[in-house]
């Protein structure tokens, strides 16, 4: 057993099976032994690669999109330029490369990071030193002011609770120990759960009528208070959050629940601590609490749309007329990655917060 599956097992043995949601959490954040805390995830010596590690291309549309929006929120000086997971910084470094073309932007910018990992603070202070980056734990940190946050791949690795119908009601899904030789971990159903504000269709008197029995229902309370935290942020002063991430714009019931190890999917229970873990984002959710907490929601839409709105296709062209055969076969690969519905391009959703007065932000006309 790793060293965080015997933390896990002994905490199962004196509290009972654990909910999915804890697991995770240390699964990924322990202090010690977490995923996060113990290893640099990201690269082809990682577990995976994100869109701002297959071009550069990506990076730079986010920086633009930040540009205009700074505009279109009154140009404030300073402001706060807010990445929450910014892997290697990679995508930070190319938005503030494109957004010079911006007068002004770059210059009022104050960058503020929002990492927990060690190794990851490290990279990023690599790749944004000179912008005298101010790290913090949590949302919590970032000043009060106006703001523009980027969330690219965050909301997926908070953790989710999974709820699990059963003839009684709603139950929540758990993990105890394995009963094999192996000493591992298995899911079970625990306890009756509370199950808070449930969309209608997952009301108790659905059970066993639209909702079969086994049906599995994800939430994420963490990403729900985060996105209420950014869209309070954007109505008392001007701001706005861009979120980027694999998940469903709708309702949805089932298991998303996955873990990767060495760029190939894993078993989720299986030596933790060692491999990512991470649900689909339900980008409805974020949506109707930042609706809630007083901010504008635009989208969500696919990510393929929302780069070819922001004109990544004009930009390939031209950077494709200055490179090699080799080079622009690189790029052509990359973009479709980014765009087609069979990669990134529809699996990816985009959303924006913003203050309560905004106007349609870039990439989200028809």
């Amino acid at each position: 057993m790793t060293p965080l599956a015997c933390v896990i097992a002994e905490e199962i043995e004196t509290t009972g099976p654990m909910p999915v949601a804890r697991f995770m959490e240390l699964a990924l954040n322990h202090p010690e032994f977490g995923y996060y805390r113990t290893r640099d995830p990201l690269g082809a010596a990682g577990d995976f690669i994100t869109a701002p590690e297959t071009s550069q291309m990506f990076g730079e549309m986010i920086g633009l999109w930040s540009a205009v929006v700074w505009e279109a929120l009154g140009a404030p000086t300073p402001f706060t330029l807010a990445e929450l997971g910014p892997g290697h910084g990679t995508l930070m470094a190319d938005a503030l490369r494109a957004g010079r073309t911006k007068p002004g932007f770059v210059e009022a910018a104050q960058l503020h990071l929002v990492e927990t990992s060690p190794r990851l603070r490290a990279r990023q202070f690599g790749a944004l030193g000179g912008f005298d980056p101010v790290f913090h734990d949590d949302l919590a940190g970032l000043p009060d002011g106006p703001l523009i946050v980027i969330a690219n791949e965050f909301f997926d690795a908070l953790p989710v609770r999974q709820l699990i119908a059963t003839e009684g009601g709603w139950a929540e899904r758990c993990i105890d120990r394995h009963t094999g030789p192996n000493g591992g971990f298995t899911f079970t159903i625990g306890a009756q759960a509370p199950v808070g504000d449930l969309p209608p269709t997952l009301a108790l008197d659905a059970i066993p009528g639209t909702i079969r029995p086994g049906t599995i229902y994800e939430v994420s309370p963490t990403a729900q208070a985060i996105a209420s935290e950014l869209a309070g942020r954007c109505a008392r002063a001007p701001g706005a959050a861009l979120i980027i991430d694999y998940g469903h714009a709708e309702f949805a019931t089932g298991e998303t629940l996955q873990a990767v190890r060495g760029h190939a999917y894993a078993d989720p229970l299986s030596d933790p601590g060692t491999a990512d873990l991470t649900a689909h984002v339900d980008f409805g959710a974020l949506g109707r609490r930042a609706h809630d907490a007083g901010a504008t929601v635009f989208g969500p839409i696919g990510q393929g749309r929302f780069l070819l709105s922001l004109g990544i296709a004009a930009r390939a062209k031209r950077l494709m007329a200055a490179a090699t055969a080799q080079q622009g076969h690189d790029m052509e690969a990359a973009l479709k990655r980014l765009l087609a519905p069979s990669e990134m391009g529809n699996l990816f959703k985009v959303m924006a917060l913003a203050s309560p007065d905004a106007e349609t932000l870039p990439g989200f006309t028809e």
